[in-house]
């Protein structure tokens, strides 16, 4: 810290007290009898203001800037305008010691020998309250709601608003030590309001607003007559007997002086919001000085020291920006910091700390070693085990126990010192003169080595990460860089103030100077952006700047250096200055950049950074393709070109490797056919051809189906083309393409007739098929769209198609309830074996379905046409005979139970009882093997019973009861044949001998004949070759039946 006075006036009387305008531009002071207003800007006094009648001992400024009072020892009190003119006057019954206004209410304390008064302007008369001592000073609190008062008799009276006292502190030493002076803490950030108190019992003490002292008493050594605190209340100015102003902290801790005076100083306050201090004198001295506070810091890559408060230091950590306090008791002069050591400069001492850990993110200190001596430097350096201090021309190297072990004189002022590293004990030091001279230092070593000299003095220097270039700005603000190997002046720039060169590119510096940031990489020209403060650190992507006292790490993309290594080719270089950070758009354009280069390992660090996997894959298949044995500049930077869309250059370098294939292929996937016929001219037909058969495909998969077909003709692909239009209906489209086929083409031309049938188009597919000349496929059209007609005509000319004409016929026929046409069918197809299998399911469905009349029709046509395949087929003839009897046996059989059946069911019945009678006897008589398929025995004994007894013939019907009492009957049945077997109990075991049977065989016979078959069954027209076969008589029971004649119908 140091001041510089900035104006000086002085007046005839004593300077008792001064205050300032709350916007800083004028100076109230009171000077003798009068009020003296100066202009705080260069010190000229606006206006003297008369007003009193005798010495002012006061003056204050009301927070809003409207008014300001003054007491004097006439004891009256003065309320002045801004623009100074009295306005109000009262008085007090004593000399006014002090005014004070509430920084809230702007109400007016003023305060007498004696008493102690209230005003506001809103109240008409001022409200005074008796003090039982003298009052010297008065402060109000922050927020308006007390005023302190300091006693002649060393109490200070905490008061409300209203006068009424709240708190009393009574301190030690009582009227020995008369309060003079007192001041709250005007700052906002304390938790609670702080009042320091200046006695003369030469202490400096601080007070809670509830009375209790905060710390220990401070002693002053002389007769403090004023106290007041910056704006902020960071520091405490206080003046009095030993004729100078000190600076403390607001802790109480003395920073040092601010002007020495020739007189007691009885008044100083610091200018509202600024460093200026304002000092009126016993001797009438007025002086305003200007408090110049330097920065003290240090600074080791990422690590920042930096004073605050004037006492403590915090260490910041620029990348996390974690902060750590270290409080001091006592003004810190200098700060210095390497690795895990930090120095700490002292009035009396030197305090060396060291990291708790190694950790890098270790943020906590502890002492290691204390210094307790004075020292005298100006600058202060701290490596591993050493201290250097720097006074003018002399280095001094001292261990941490304060032992001086090495000395270096230099010919000239030493204007900066650096640590560069190296081993513990052996750190090199770079030492910059007034004179340009610029050494190399080893704390280990007495020698100092001359690296350089120039003609221009030193004001910062820096070497590279690697040492072998030196970065010095000189005294023309100019940054020369140095071959430090060859002392060549490798190029220089101007407006630089600082300069610092980059710790991971050893390329690259950085220089701060006229309000820009500049940044140089290798020879390149400069790249400047706007930057307040200077640059004193550059590390990666992170530029470390102090601006006026706060450091802060600027975060600098490095795309300009980026892109001008980019626009030389030096791929490597500018992955190396991207690594220290730029954007995605930059990253991805130094990938495309180097793939252009065919620099594929940069390339594929670049992409992999940007996480496109499709580059890499391009990549990766190019380094496969050059793996085995591929060396074609030309063909890789086409693929490359390709993939970036630059598709006409590729075509290019395709057609220059002589890949023109590639280039068409690339054309046709993008879909770029105009641009594929303009680069294939008028060469090659086929492919020309192949590229319209790629368009036309394009065209399918884009959904413009009559644009495939068009390209896809014209590419003599007419399958597809045929294939399309049949998709979508197009008849007219087939029809045409049909129709320009030659018939030759078979292949689409079925395509065609396909789709025409498909289509419902049955006369332009055989229009189709006839030109093909495919009659096969013409009569399954007509088959298929059952139009037998032309299909019969068909094969009346080609015979050999008769099968696929008649089979397809007869089963059609068949499915639509048309056998008997269906067996022609067969049988002109000469498909005997269908014939026979169709007739059979016939017969099976019919007794399925209880048609038993019909089933016995059906058994009657499978008997014939058995007897048919016995006469044509001669290897049958046995085989078939037999069937042929078994299926007469069933037709009769069939035939019989149908009436049987229609008896049971049927509520009323046609037929005679004598003739139900002989059916049921006849179906017993053939049901003795095997009972056929429907025929229920249950039913024909029913009638059996139910006719004997009617005729009767009462053994038989108890006879067929008893056996239907062994079966399994239906529950419509029960009833009516228990009823039946009680009944027949009545009747005589034997039949009468009246009703024997007599009947001669031919009369039998002709009785069947009336029920035994149908009249189209009862005369087969065999086969000349075989034996005629007629309906054999039943064998009847003489006892159980009667003579037919001699039988009368007879009712259920």
């Amino acid at each position: 810290m140091r001041t510089a006075l900035t104006w000086r006036d002085k007046a005839e009387q004593c300077i008792y007290d001064l205050a300032f305008k709350p916007d800083g531009t004028q100076l109230v002071i009171a000077a003798g009898n009068r009020l003296l207003v100066y202009d705080t800007s260069d010190g000229t006094l606006i206006q003297p203001l008369k007003g009193h009648k005798d010495t002012v001992y006061c003056v204050a400024y009301a927070k809003d800037g409207k008014r300001f009072a003054s007491g004097s020892a006439d004891k009256s009190v003065i309320i002045w305008t801004s623009k100074l003119e009295g306005i109000l006057k009262y008085t007090h019954n004593d000399s006014i010691q002090c005014v004070s206004y509430n920084p809230v209410t702007h109400q007016l304390a003023s305060c007498s020998s004696s008493d102690f008064g209230l005003w506001s302007p809103e109240q008409k008369s001022v409200s005074k309250t008796k003090t039982s001592s003298k009052i010297t000073c008065c402060s109000w609190t922050n927020d308006g709601q007390y005023l302190a008062l300091g006693m002649f008799n060393g109490v200070v009276s905490i008061r409300n608003k209203n006068g009424d006292e709240k708190v009393k502190i009574e301190r030690t030493g009582g009227a020995s030590a008369p309060i003079w002076s007192i001041c709250w803490n005007p700052s906002r950030d304390e938790r609670n309001d702080i009042l320091a108190v200046a006695d003369w019992g030469q202490k400096l003490s601080f007070y809670q607003l509830s009375g209790k002292q905060v710390g220990k008493d401070r002693m002053l050594n002389f007769d403090p007559c004023c106290v007041s605190y910056f704006t902020k209340g960071e520091y405490i100015l206080l003046g009095g007997s030993d004729k100078q102003v000190s600076l403390f902290t607001k802790d109480g801790v003395r920073l040092g002086t601010i002007g020495e005076q020739s007189s007691w100083v009885w008044t100083c306050k610091v200018k509202p919001d600024s460093n200026y201090v304002a000092v009126g004198c016993q001797d009438g001295t007025i002086s305003f000085y200007q408090l110049i506070f330097s920065t003290v810091h240090g600074l080791y890559k990422d690590r920042y020291a930096y004073r605050d408060s004037m006492t403590d230091v915090i260490v910041q950590h620029l990348i996390t920006e974690q902060k750590v306090r270290i409080k001091g008791r006592e003004l810190v002069k200098k700060i210095a910091i390497y690795k895990n050591r930090l120095a700490i400069q002292m009035p009396e001492k030197i305090l060396i700390y060291e990291l708790y850990s190694d950790d890098s993110s270790d943020m906590y200190y502890r002492v290691k070693e204390k210094i307790v001596k004075k020292f005298e430097c100006n600058l202060l350096v701290v490596c591993s085990n050493h201290i250097i201090l720097c006074q003018e021309k002399r280095l001094q190297c001292l261990s941490f126990s304060g032992v001086k072990e090495r000395e270096w004189l230099m010919e000239s002022l030493i204007r900066y010192i650096k640590v560069i590293g190296g081993p513990p004990g052996r750190e090199g030091l770079l030492v910059g003169l007034k004179n340009g001279q610029i050494l190399k230092i080893f704390v280990d070593n007495a020698l100092a080595m001359v690296l350089l000299k120039q003609s221009t003095a030193v004001r910062c220097l820096d070497m590279s990460a690697s040492r072998t270039k030196l970065a010095v700005v000189d005294e023309n603000d100019t940054c020369l860089v140095y071959d430090i190997h060859t002392k060549e002046l490798l190029f220089q720039e101007p407006n630089a103030n600082s300069v610092a060169w980059n710790t991971q590119c050893e390329d690259m510096l950085c220089f701060s100077g006229g309000g820009y940031l500049h940044i140089k990489a290798s020879s390149f020209p400069v790249h400047q952006q706007k930057l307040q403060g200077f640059v004193v650190g550059y590390n990666g992507s992170k530029i470390f700047c102090l601006h006026v006292f706060s450091m802060s790490a600027v975060e600098v993309p490095q795309s300009a250096p980026m892109y001008q290594y980019l626009e030389r080719k030096m791929f490597r270089e500018a992955y190396q200055i991207a690594c220290l950070g730029v954007t995605d758009a930059d990253w991805r354009e130094l990938a495309m950049e180097a793939l252009e280069g065919l620099e594929f390992e940069t390339a594929k660090k670049a992409f992999t950074r940007v996480r496109d996997l499709r580059y890499l894959e391009l990549i990766s298949s190019i380094e496969e393709r050059r793996r085995r044995g591929e060396n074609s500049r030309e063909l890789f930077l086409a693929d490359v070109y390709a993939y970036q869309g630059k598709f006409h250059e590729a075509a290019k370098l395709y057609k220059k490797s002589g890949h023109e294939n590639l280039a068409l292929e690339m054309f046709s996937d993008l879909r770029m056919f105009d641009c594929a016929k303009d680069f294939l001219g008028s060469e090659d037909p086929k492919d020309t051809k192949m590229l319209i058969k790629k368009q036309a495909d394009w065209a399918k998969n884009i959904n413009e189906p009559r644009a495939a077909v068009e390209m896809y003709l014209s590419a003599g692909e007419h399958t597809k083309a045929i294939e399309i239009s049949g998709d979508h209906g197009w008849v007219e489209m087939l029809i045409e393409i049909a129709r320009k086929l030659d018939k030759a083409e078979r292949e689409p031309l079925s395509k065609c007739a396909f789709y025409f049938k498909q289509l419902g188009n049955p006369g332009y597919a055989a229009e189709t098929y006839l030109k093909m000349g495919d009659l096969k496929a013409l009569v399954q059209l007509h088959v298929d769209t059952q139009r037998w007609e032309e299909a019969f005509a068909v094969s009346e000319k080609h015979p050999e198609l008769k099968d696929d004409v008649y089979v397809p016929y007869a089963q059609w026929l068949a499915e639509n309830d048309r056998f008997e046409e269906a067996q022609r069918a067969f049988h002109r197809a000469g498909r005997q074996g269908e014939a026979l299998r169709v007739l059979e399911q016939l017969t099976h469905n019919a007794v399925l379905e209880s048609r038993f009349d019909d089933a016995a029709y059906y058994y009657w046509m499978l008997s014939m046409q058995c007897l048919d395949i016995a006469r044509e087929h001669e290897p049958q003839t046995t085989e078939m005979l037999q069937k042929f009897h078994h299926y007469q046996h069933l037709a009769e059989v069939y035939h019989v139970y149908h009436f049987i059946q229609r008896y049971t069911e049927e509520p009323f019945s046609f037929h005679l009882a004598e003739t139900l009678f002989n059916m049921s006897r006849f179906l017993l008589h053939s049901l003795t093997k095997e009972i056929p398929l429907g025929i229920s025995k249950v039913n024909t004994l029913f009638a059996l019973a139910k006719q004997s007894r009617a005729l009767g013939a009462y053994k038989l019907a108890r006879h067929a009861y008893d056996k239907l009492q062994g079966l399994q009957v239906p529950a419509r049945f029960q009833k009516s044949i228990e009823l039946g077997s009680l009944r027949i109990r009545s009747k005589p075991f034997h039949d009468s001998e009246v009703k024997l049977p007599f009947a001669p065989a031919n009369k039998l016979k002709s009785a069947l004949s009336v029920w035994a078959l149908p009249p189209s069954l009862s005369s087969p027209q065999l086969p000349s070759s075989l034996p005629a076969i007629s309906p054999k008589p039943f064998p009847l029971d003489a006892h159980a039946v009667a003579p037919v004649s001699s039988l009368s119908p007879a009712g259920g």
